[in-house]
């Protein structure tokens, strides 16, 4: 009886959700998150991206159980009002399209680098999962080169690629740019290059199998 509460939790690890189904997770509640989630939705390159069989669409930071999200930076720390209001991905490759607001400032009006660093790190990191034993990746090397200020109240692209895999080690690429309509230049806004690692621990525990690429839409305020 005492294990009682945590079994829903632990039944959370053991059979998370499928990229599917946290696709119906989330509801937007507020008229700007409707918004948001309209202009996504809508945008060319999201729906260019559906179109591609190589390519499959979730919010896998549902996928961790809700008790444990607390304890997650992104899923749960900078989850709430004027931080990341649509919930956060992993495989070969990775497309995130996202809204920046003015809660992630570090100067007025510009987004904080060390949120950028952070969007590069999770990105990058869920951008090698399926490329790597058991689904885990730990950061062992991140390299930021920030391009141009990001304003806040816009839409971004985090776009990774793996591009090597030797054993439990992968090597990714990606960077932060500018959403802009059909045919436009984006601006780059900052790219990275990230070593990340499996660790040989990782064997032994149950962890959430991602899937080949994502195509996430994501909202971050």
């Amino acid at each position: 009886m005492t294990a009682a509460p945590a079994l829903p939790a632990l039944n959370g690890i053991l059979t998370p959700a499928t990229d599917a189904e946290t696709l119906t997770m989330f509801t937007p509640e507020d008229q700007e998150e409707i918004q948001v989630e309209e202009y996504i939705a809508n945008h060319w390159l999201t729906k260019e991206m559906r179109t591609r069989a190589d390519y499959s669409e979730s919010r896998p930071h549902l996928k961790i159980p809700e008790t444990f999200r607390v304890n997650n930076l992104t899923a749960g720390t900078l989850r709430g009002p004027g931080k990341v209001v649509v919930p956060p991905a992993g495989g070969k490759s990775i497309v995130s399209i996202s809204y920046l607001g003015s809660g992630l400032c570090g100067h007025p009006k510009i987004v904080h680098g060390g949120f950028l660093a952070t969007m590069l790190d999770e990105g990058l990191a869920r951008c090698c999962l399926g490329a790597l034993p058991h689904g885990v990746a730990m950061t062992a090397n991140l390299n930021i080169n920030y391009k141009a200020p990001t304003p806040a109240g816009t839409y971004v692209v985090l776009r990774g690629t793996t591009t090597k895999v030797e054993g439990r080690k992968a090597w990714v690429e990606g960077r932060i740019e500018t959403l802009v309509a059909e045919g436009e230049t984006p601006v780059v806004l900052a790219e990275a290059t990230g070593l990340f690692i499996s660790p040989r621990q990782a064997a032994v525990g149950t962890f959430p199998t991602p899937c080949k690429t994502t195509l996430l839409t994501a909202d971050y305020r």
